[in-house]
């Protein structure tokens, strides 16, 4: 609830921020992906073989993500022609995402459709033009999300979804264990920025020198959180006005937000649009980590973009059957009480994610990496916030006994 929403911004602020222009500063100094962004800045020193630790953790993330991208698709299809109508129960909606995820083959062709698309984009080299199309897609899905989030603070019992998401009750913290929750909140400002495994990386290498790294980040995490704070506006107060229990996870989305859709006027439209954009959304961050995934096998081994882009096209097929596996075929597997798409993203979030943060903070904080005095004149380049010196003790000390905190208190949970 409340006291998780509130401890998440703390961490945005004091430990993914920081995080964040270290890769920028990484990828903008070096104008490389991971794959020579530490060689080119460290030559002959063993930070190279991070690339590696970059490369994996790209790949273990797009196993889970990509499917759930192929759903958001599959849903802008299904409202689309008529799947969801109007006047439909809460329990006919969930069938429609239980039919789902009990069809295998249904999310192998979406994600089939994800992947061969994703890669085929990279193959092209087409950043400009993706550029453009997500700046309009983004501004209409940020316009239509504040809609909804009106829409759904009007339904019955919103208020008491509010209440739950907007008022702090550190009773339930206590009840949950607070330890449990801080470690929670700190892995969620790492993923919610998809740090530590170089994917912030690729687009600091993109980066000109016009404006400081501190700037952009701000900008890059604000904009983050309110569409985070406002999606929340929009699911919670649904969740308590269909009867559908807060912490659902990936079903929030597939179950909340359609049961929302079939009891609004022109719902289907609603929910078209909101599907087509989400899938865009997610779909931009598909394209990112692909085309990590990309310039690495080209910088590495100096393949063409179109050879790269098939073999992993293939690869990243196969790796991501798993996941899909994970809710039928493969439904009674379980690791520490954990499915699939669980376990692929708790290795992501809870260890990867600090680890790589903490490879990212001591190469740009210690004299045994490129050193602080570099990082610190890479971030005040350009026009904009300015990274002050007063902060340096914070970095260098204090920062990574948080980093340490996270990937110990997820270890051990």
């Amino acid at each position: 609830g409340a006291a998780f929403v509130l401890l998440y911004l703390v961490f945005l602020v004091v430990l993914g921020l920081p995080v964040m222009v270290m890769e920028f500063a990484v990828g903008r100094a070096s104008q490389k992906s991971c794959a020579k962004s530490f060689e080119t800045l460290a030559p002959g020193t063993k930070w190279r073989h991070f690339k590696w630790w970059g490369f994996g953790g790209c790949y273990l993330l797009m196993m889970f993500y990509t499917p759930v991208s192929g759903w958001m698709l599959d849903y802008f299809y299904k409202f689309a022609t008529g799947t969801f109508k109007s006047g439909m129960n809460s329990e006919q909606v969930s069938g429609v995402f239980n039919d789902l995820m009990t069809s295998p083959v249904e999310m192998i062709i979406w994600l089939a459709i994800i992947v061969v698309f994703g890669f085929f984009v990279c193959s092209r080299g087409l950043q400009k033009g993706i550029e453009k199309v997500s700046k309009v897609m983004m501004l209409a899905l940020l316009a239509l999300i504040v809609i909804l989030a009106i829409n759904s603070m009007m339904l019955s019992n919103a208020g008491e979804g509010l209440s739950f998401y907007l008022v702090p009750d550190f009773g339930k913290v206590k009840d949950v264990g607070l330890g449990k929750v801080i470690t929670s909140a700190m892995s969620q400002a790492f993923f919610t920025l998809g740090l530590g495994i170089a994917s912030m990386e690729i687009f600091g290498s993109y980066m000109n020198k016009d404006r400081t790294l501190y700037g952009e980040a701000v900008q890059i995490c604000a904009l983050d959180t309110f569409v985070a704070i406002v999606a929340g506006l929009i699911i919670f107060p649904a969740c308590f006005s269909f009867g559908v229990q807060p912490d659902q996870g990936p079903a929030l989305i597939f179950v909340t937000l359609p049961n929302v859709f079939v009891n609004m006027t022109g719902g289907r439209i609603w929910g078209t649009l909101f599907f087509l954009f989400m899938t865009f959304a997610s779909f931009s961050t598909v394209i990112a980590v692909f085309e990590n995934l990309v310039a690495f096998l080209t910088d590495t081994f100096g393949m063409s973009r179109t050879k790269a882009s098939i073999i992993n096209g293939i690869i990243m097929f196969f790796a991501c059957l798993p996941c899909i596996f994970g809710f039928n075929i493969w439904s009674d597997f379980n690791i520490l009480g954990k499915g699939v798409l669980d376990l692929e993203d708790f290795v992501v979030s809870n260890l990867l994610l600090p680890i790589g943060a903490m490879v990212y903070l001591l190469f740009c904080t210690t004299k045994f990496g490129w050193g602080f005095d570099n990082y610190f004149e890479e971030c005040n380049t350009g026009k904009g916030l300015k990274l002050s010196r007063v902060l340096k003790p914070y970095l260098k000390y204090a920062l990574p006994v948080l980093i340490v905190i996270v990937f110990v208190q997820g270890f051990i949970g």
